[in-house]
């Protein structure tokens, strides 16, 4: 079990992403992607204001962050332009914020639900794990260095999806760890180990759809349209 107030929630948010340029700010359906989860963020039932975080370097951002009132830890340009090679360095808040734990929510997934992100949280608040990592199951065929690694199901001679096995899929959406370990050069734990970290599943594909390309930008943008629209 562990105190909400000793749990630090934090955006890392920056405009030098190289592969869809200031997807963060530029225009998404009339908004952008930072301001449609600090929208979810008022919405929670379990963020409170003072615990919640935009690490920042980009003035850009801030003045967003500014407008709705929220907290902003001051993020150093070297950190806003790692790629994670140095923990300490990408998450340079784990010794500066008084938090014992922390969860990371990214940005870039507009279809992510302010009831996933709180159930998430809640998990891990009444959990005794370390380490939480949000995952969606997917049932495909999958091959590492050419070889299969699903168990094909006995009673099939072709390829059914509906029948193999599910593989677990990083959902890259909602991390948690404790802040301490970010000093030896771990984040959540040692994914490698069985249960060390928790794996957290979503069940809906729709709400993990992460924002990494100029094409994905745009594709998503116009589903967002459409549910907001039907929603209206």
């Amino acid at each position: 079990m562990k105190k909400i107030n000793d749990i630090a929630i934090i955006v890392q948010a920056r405009i030098s992403s190289k592969r869809c340029k200031r997807k963060m700010i530029k225009n998404f359906a009339g908004t952008n992607l930072l301001q449609i989860l600090l929208d979810k963020i008022k919405k929670s039932k379990i963020i409170k204001k003072e615990n919640f975080y935009v690490s920042s370097y980009d003035k850009e951002i801030n003045k967003i962050v500014e407008k709705n009132n929220f907290q902003i830890f001051k993020r150093s340009k070297k950190s806003a332009i790692s790629e994670g090679e140095d923990l300490k360095e990408l998450y340079e808040w784990w010794d500066k914020l008084n938090y014992t734990y922390c969860v990371l929510i990214n940005a870039s997934l507009p279809f992510l639900s302010i009831k996933t992100i709180d159930n998430f949280i809640k998990k891990y608040k009444n959990s005794n794990v370390n380490g939480q990592f949000a995952v969606v199951e997917k049932k495909n065929y999958f091959w590492y260095k050419k070889k299969l690694i699903n168990t094909w199901p006995k009673t099939l001679q072709c390829m059914n999806t509906k029948k193999v096995d599910p593989v677990l899929e990083a959902a890259h959406c909602l991390y948690a760890s404790p802040m301490k370990i970010i000093g030896k050069g771990y984040f959540m734990g040692n994914l490698k180990k069985p249960k060390d970290v928790y794996l957290y599943e979503i069940n809906s594909s729709l709400e993990t759809l992460d924002i990494d390309e100029e094409w994905e930008f745009r594709n998503y943008e116009k589903i967002f349209k459409e549910i907001k629209r039907l929603i209206i």
